[in-house]
């Protein structure tokens, strides 16, 4: 997929695409320093990250007026969102190699957001509306960690993969949870939890 495709697929505008190309061509450059995503996945960066991540934008809730994404590493989805508008976005990655890489891409995409370093469950909660999360833990664990910074009535978007279904049978035991599925777009067995009203459950 190249830029023009994902500017097909999206809508997205010129000025935004813009931003959205100085994001990967800065990622291009640090990559050969740290290891931000896959080496592999670098030749089809606009879909299988850039397009992965800007599919969660329509799912975030009108109202949300805040966004935590955890585990952000590169910046997906996160740093995606951002740039394509969604409010108040708040990153937490513990790497702080990956930090200052979010930061400096921030900084040239001219994106307003906060940037933690700092382990999620170390840190103060955020209220989010929305959390979001890409390919960092299993949904069990990764309810322990999203559950503390979600607002009330806010919705958690996690990226899954084939295993999405099992991970929420599992998180079933210990979470009562209301989840509406949306599949993937770049995955053909990639799915999207929506999940909200999540409380832990009886042991």
């Amino acid at each position: 997929m190249s830029p023009d495709d994902f500017q097909a697929a999206t809508g997205t505008d010129a000025a935004t695409m813009a931003r959205l190309i100085t994001y990967a061509e800065t990622l291009i450059k640090w990559q050969a320093r740290i290891n931000l995503v896959g080496p592999d996945t670098l030749p089809d960066l606009w879909h299988r990250h850039m397009l992965d991540s800007a599919q969660l934008l329509p799912l975030i809730p009108k109202s949300a007026k805040r966004l935590a994404d955890l585990g952000s590493g590169a910046g997906f989805p996160g740093l995606v969102l951002a740039i394509l508008g969604a409010p108040d976005v708040h990153l937490v990655e513990s790497d702080s190699r990956k930090a200052a890489f979010l930061r400096e891409a921030a900084r040239l995409t001219g994106t307003t957001l906060t940037v933690h370093v700092a382990r999620i469950e170390a840190l103060a909660p955020l209220g989010a509306d929305a959390v979001t999360a890409r390919a960092l833990a299993p949904l069990s664990k990764l309810l322990n960690w999203a559950v503390p910074h979600l607002a009330p009535g806010g919705v958690c978007l996690f990226l899954k993969g084939k295993s999405g279904e099992d991970e929420l049978t599992e998180a079933g035991k210990e979470w009562i949870i209301s989840c509406d599925r949306t599949p993937s777009r770049t995955d053909p067995a990639g799915v999207i939890l929506q999940l909200r009203e999540v409380c832990r459950g009886r042991p």
